[in-house]
């Protein structure tokens, strides 16, 4: 008998200590949730547009461009008022040709018209020079306004709004499914997710620190920067 109580407390030490690192793990896993979440989803979305048949250009793209935004989850939906929007990375490549950590941003939009429909899109756009890199960085940014945009020109999953010009800023490459077609890019607003920012690297942790000055890293990225080209 005393022999089974002693057995008795034992397994009821254990699973206090089991579920002790079972609560602690909990909220460190809801801490990073969204962050990891996402990162995560980067992945798969850049793994897929970069093998989707409809996008065939997407790479040359990647391998010109000066940075880059993944957003896996553009999503869409109006009637009569629409808005657009989502959470995405932002990377950069460096002058050795390694992609930086990447920075979380948002994405914003609205229009005003005789709409309805819904659409949840992956986009990637390639930002092709300094200075598109630097305004991004540097404030809340509108395209069109502060960088030309242009949907990338190949690519049936982007609607009609394809450009054969190649001075753009900026390219957007898109999957997308829904009742709403192509993906709208002048007026949309881009800005650094703060909150997230911190929360991944530390304090301090800006946009720029990240991506341009790569004064943090986080280990749980590195499979998205290796898929870059």
């Amino acid at each position: 008998m005393r022999y089974q109580n002693l057995v008795q407390r034992l397994m009821s030490c254990l699973l206090l200590v089991a579920m002790f690192w079972l609560v602690a793990a909990n909220g460190t896993a809801r801490a990073y949730s969204e962050t990891e979440a996402l990162v995560g989803k980067s992945e798969l979305t850049l793994d897929a547009l970069l093998n989707y048949e409809h996008l065939p250009q997407l790479q040359a793209y990647l391998e010109k461009s000066r940075a880059v935004l993944i957003f896996p989850e553009l999503i869409k939906g109006g009637l009569i008022v629409g808005a657009e929007g989502g959470s995405g990375l932002l990377l950069v490549r460096g002058g050795d040709g390694t992609w930086s950590p990447p920075a979380f941003y948002t994405i914003a939009s609205g229009s005003v018209g005789l709409q309805i429909g819904g659409k949840v899109s992956e986009v990637i756009q390639t930002i092709m020079n300094d200075g598109a890199v630097d305004a991004l960085l540097n404030k809340k940014f509108t395209l069109g306004a502060d960088a030309s945009a242009a949907v990338g020109p190949y690519g049936k999953a982007v609607g009609t709004s394809a450009t054969a010009n190649l001075k753009q800023d900026i390219y957007a490459f898109a999957k997308a499914e829904g009742a709403f077609g192509g993906v709208a890019l002048d007026g949309a607003w881009l800005f650094a997710r703060k909150a997230w920012n911190e929360e991944y690297y530390g304090t301090g942790a800006t946009p720029r620190a990240i991506v341009l000055e790569r004064r943090f890293n986080n280990m749980n990225a590195d499979k998205l920067r290796s898929l870059l080209p």
